[in-house]
């Protein structure tokens, strides 16, 4: 069971682990922690939010290099992040992964901390016990100005660095860079975001009748 857990975690954020910070908005030319503190407020005004991306995955150790494109929408701590070969929904205490290819639904009750690099209110509100926040001065993203904001763990793990540029007009993410230990990097590269949509809660729950074919897997 413990096996399968860890395989629902590795496919919500390899190499990248770092979904959670995807979303992290910000306000310019202001230290580091009070920057994710306005994007912590900032995140709560914004509603429900969708979200497009490119995502790109490399390593130069293990000679491969990716690259995909998903959606996420949110609302509070619930999501349901999409991208071409998996599917998942997270209500606010659980979390359902529907894989494809497999046509399995793994059914579990994430933790928060696993679900740190996942869901962005549970980083914004707990970094200060795992992340130092630094500002790094101004960068651009597809001719956009943004401010870039630098995210040190405090613990050795996984993650060994964390990259935000966020727009200097709209304050909201326009690319996030995870470096690993493993010296792979993930970068995600946001297109689209609209804020403030009305979703329903039932939005971000499975239905298993759209999934009639799909063995169900529960792994609490």
């Amino acid at each position: 069971m413990r096996q399968k857990l860890n395989r629902i975690k590795s496919l919500l954020t390899p190499p990248l682990g770092g979904w959670g910070v995807l979303f992290l908005l910000s306000f310019t030319l202001q230290s580091g922690e009070t920057i994710i503190d306005r994007a912590a407020e900032a995140y709560r005004k914004a509603g429900g939010i969708s979200a497009s991306f490119v995502m790109n995955n490399k390593s130069p150790q293990q000679g491969y290099a990716e690259s995909f494109e998903g959606t996420i929408l949110m609302k509070g701590e619930m999501f349901v992040l999409e991208t071409p070969d998996m599917k998942n929904w997270f209500n606010g205490s659980t979390l359902w992964s529907y894989m494809e290819h497999t046509e399995e639904v793994n059914v579990s009750s994430p933790t928060g901390e696993d679900l740190r690099f996942t869901n962005p209110a549970i980083l914004l509100m707990n970094y200060k016990k795992d992340f130092t926040a630094t500002h790094k001065g101004e960068g651009s993203v597809n001719g956009k100005k943004t401010d870039k904001i630098e995210l040190l763990p405090k613990t050795k793990g996984d993650v060994t660095k964390v990259e935000l540029q966020l727009d200097k007009n709209t304050h909201l993410p326009v690319r996030v860079i995870v470096d690993m230990r493993n010296g792979s990097t993930g970068t995600i590269t946001i297109n689209e975001i609209k804020t403030n949509i009305n979703y329903p809660d039932t939005r971000f729950t499975f239905n298993p009748a759209e999934y009639p074919d799909a063995d169900i897997i529960n792994l609490r």
